[in-house]
């Protein structure tokens, strides 16, 4: 049976979200991010029309776009609305993927017996615009590959259905870019060598495509055939990641308390990052030396960065350490976790924080994750 695979994929979230609430803003260049030291977090149509886009640090953005409007932007309402839209599609469909806390992939194969699949997907995109107000593009095929390639042609608002006989020709003139694995480094690879266009890596042998890019080589090949075998993983924002640690002597050393907070805050967010974990909920536990346990937690917007994570546990633990006594156990946890590419707060984060980012993983993958640590958090005992 072939599959029926839907990505949906919102269209410039953030942006939209901001216009819902600020009319003014509709039809003007708009760019979501923080200060002038920052980063772009998203950009209106208006905006990349000049180049505009997103990660850019905004000095650049504002050079290219002098006229464009920055907005710091809501992002505990960008949180809200997600959850919003994820409801509005999870009550109407079998099987939904949440990739990032703006796209979603549907599993619609059998449906077409009792219902026309791109019919039924059009009646969900109206019904999350309905509902929220915020515009939605996506495309239907047989794969997640070509559904989200499908999606990025198609935006704004775009719908669009890619029947199997339809993959071919429709990726054979795109360029390799828009293969989702594509990155930087594998498009200069692949441009070096004269290959720019999926027909061109599509019939490249495999082999050669191993060699020069390792183990992913057959999976690019695959995908640059339209072949994906991937499936629709179930959403769950259950899952969560923590950390504990109880002292061998009850301590009441407030201080170094606090250092191995900000220390659990940052091997839980690398660990997010490694994984593309977003969390939008910090949790603290302590427990007194007479055992009772107190946990207090936060609801955040969608990060993996951690200084906003080993901020917000800190701010946690001022409220939830309210006796003066020894404490014999401290836990961080991150829950309600959704897989993202936006991996970093781009709201908070300005270009010199996310290089460190970049670095600090880099230096950890190579030499172990216990290589490197800020000093705050850094536990000088091991």
């Amino acid at each position: 049976m072939n599959r029926a695979i839907v990505h949906m994929d919102l269209d410039t979230f953030f942006v939209s979200c901001e216009r819902l609430n600020h009319s003014e803003l509709n039809g003007i260049p708009l760019i979501i991010g923080g200060g002038d030291r920052g980063v772009v977090a998203s950009c209106s149509y208006e905006a990349r029309k000049f180049g505009v886009r997103s990660a850019m640090p905004i000095r650049m953005a504002l050079r290219l776009c002098p006229d464009a409007k920055v907005v710091k932007g809501d992002y505990e309402n960008f949180s809200k609305m997600s959850h919003l839209v994820t409801e509005v599609i999870q009550d109407k469909v079998p099987l939904m993927e949440k990739a990032s806390i703006d796209e979603f992939y549907l599993d619609l194969t059998g449906m077409d017996k009792f219902f026309g699949c791109y019919q039924w997907t059009q009646e969900i995109a109206s019904a999350v615009k309905k509902e929220t107000g915020l515009p939605i593009s996506f495309a239907l095929s047989n794969n997640k590959t070509v559904s989200k390639i499908g999606t990025g042609e198609s935006k704004p608002e775009g719908k669009f259905q890619i029947r199997e006989t339809e993959i071919q020709p429709f990726l054979n003139p795109l360029s390799v870019k828009k293969i989702p694995m594509v990155g930087d480094k594998t498009f200069q690879l692949l441009s070096r060598i004269g290959v720019r266009t999926i027909h061109t890596l599509s019939e490249m042998p495999v082999l050669v495509l191993q060699q020069m890019i390792g183990a992913n080589g057959k999976e690019l090949w695959k995908k640059a055939n339209g072949i994906d075998e991937n499936p629709v993983v179930p959403y769950s924002e259950k899952k969560s990641i923590s950390s504990e640690r109880t002292f061998v002597t009850d301590s009441i050393d407030v201080l170094e308390i606090k250092r191995l907070i900000s220390g659990m805050a940052e091997k839980l967010a690398y660990q997010l990052r490694q994984e593309k974990w977003l969390t939008s909920t910090v949790v603290i536990k302590i427990r007194y030396s007479n055992f009772d346990t107190e946990t207090k937690q936060h609801k955040i917007a969608y990060t993996s960065a951690d200084h906003t994570l080993s901020r917000v546990a800190l701010e946690l633990f001022n409220k939830v350490y309210t006796r003066r006594m020894r404490i014999r156990l401290v836990g961080l946890r991150f829950t309600d976790l959704v897989h993202g590419n936006h991996q970093m707060n781009l709201f908070e984060d300005t270009e010199e924080q996310m290089s460190l980012y970049q670095t600090m993983d880099y230096l950890k993958n190579r030499f172990g994750k216990d290589a490197l640590g800020r000093a705050s958090g850094y536990d000088f005992g091991k």
